[in-house]
């Protein structure tokens, strides 16, 4: 089985490596300068398995959210090298990278993110109109069925609860068939309830339709969801978990809170 754990230097530089969805090799990122200099991201190298749901977790500051941003091609980063397949990000001018992130990658937010005058279906179609792009029906009316949105689809976001509104935003990551989707903390605005409905979503669309996902989150239960945990602590990783559970997470967790952990 392949792992998210932390991979060498060497295996992560060919082309293909143990067919990763997305790399990071020893790469930095550093905020403000002089006594405000913050070191966001210290040297971090991490492979992403094609067909995997990645969570990961760390305390506040830890640089989980700056090192999704960096694979994702939303940041820039100060030296190494993100790669999503074998294209090289930071060797992209802005055009090939908007272009990129277009084509191969799916965003989820905490914010849902959806345009208030277009109904469900036409928001999840929306990144392929804008790209000109015909969706591939058979597999629209796969994400559409896998969601369970098909009795919403000519709702607008304010008919729809809140996690009818991040399915619609999941539904729309996944309609252009993206080599990977990241999401940043996608149940933070929802209730108990509506969150485990996204998250089984999400799980289900990688075990039933192989779909890569990379999730960041501070929720030990929805960390759970995820066939591994890439821990985060003072911009680098620290851990990895196999087979999560709340409990075991949660555990884990806890370490970092103890004097001098993750120094």
């Amino acid at each position: 089985m392949t792992h998210t754990a932390p991979i060498t230097d060497e295996a992560l530089a060919e082309p293909g490596a143990g067919d990763l969805a997305a790399r990071a090799l020893r790469i930095t990122k550093v905020y403000g300068s002089g006594d405000a200099r913050v070191t966001a991201l210290d040297g971090v190298t991490l492979g992403i398995p094609r067909g995997r749901f990645t969570a990961i977790m760390g305390p506040s500051g830890s640089g989980k959210s700056t090192l999704m941003h960096c694979m994702a091609g939303l940041d820039s980063i100060d030296s190494g090298r993100v790669l999503i397949g074998d294209v090289e990000l930071n060797k992209l001018d802005d055009k090939r990278l908007t272009r990129l992130r277009r084509d191969k990658v799916g965003f989820i937010f905490q914010a849902f993110n959806l345009v208030p005058t277009l109904t469900a279906l036409e928001n999840i179609t929306l990144p392929l109109d804008i790209a000109g792009r015909r969706p591939d029906r058979e597999w629209l009316d796969r994400v559409i069925d896998t969601v369970g949105l098909r009795p919403r689809l000519g709702h607008r976001p304010n008919q729809l609860s809140g996690g009818q509104q991040q399915r619609v935003a999941c539904a729309r990551a996944l309609a252009s068939r993206p080599e990977i989707i990241f999401a940043d903390e996608p149940t933070g605005n929802l209730d108990s309830r509506s969150g485990a409905e996204v998250l089984g979503f999400l799980r289900d669309s990688v075990r039933e339709m192989g779909q890569t996902i990379v999730m960041v989150t501070h929720d030990p239960a929805a960390a759970a969801y995820a066939d591994e945990v890439v821990f985060l602590s003072d911009g680098r990783i620290t851990d990895t978990m196999a087979a999560p559970t709340a409990e075991k997470v949660l555990e884990r967790m806890k370490g970092f809170d103890l004097p001098g952990a993750g120094s």
